[in-house]
């Protein structure tokens, strides 16, 4: 059963740079992986330090026991520590319903 992540961010201000960086390259390496479906960063309008991610993959299990193991993800584990004021809040959700134009 799919299941999305709401990941909420709140960046050094002198990091954001890397911050960026080390994440789109977990984005497009995950983008491959046959159990994703979707991701999306968003930047708060007032704070653009503030930033928040969902991710939606076939399978919770899946995304404990592998995605997260994978070696392209290391730097960024490895560095969130320097990159963010304090934790990531990290939510679940169950998918209902997604609506796309076109």
């Amino acid at each position: 059963m799919p299941v999305t992540y709401v990941i909420r961010f709140d960046i050094l201000p002198n990091e954001r740079e890397r911050f960026m960086r080390l994440l789109n390259d977990v984005l497009d390496a995950m983008r491959h992986e046959p159990m994703f479906h979707q991701a999306a960063l968003h930047a708060d309008p007032e704070n653009e330090n503030r930033m928040m991610l969902y991710e939606t993959w076939e399978d919770h299990q899946d995304v404990l026991n592998v995605q997260l193991q994978r070696p392209y993800r290391e730097a960024w584990h490895t560095a969130l520590p320097d990159l963010l004021a304090g934790p990531r809040d990290i939510s679940i959700w169950k998918p209902l319903r997604s609506d796309h134009a076109g």
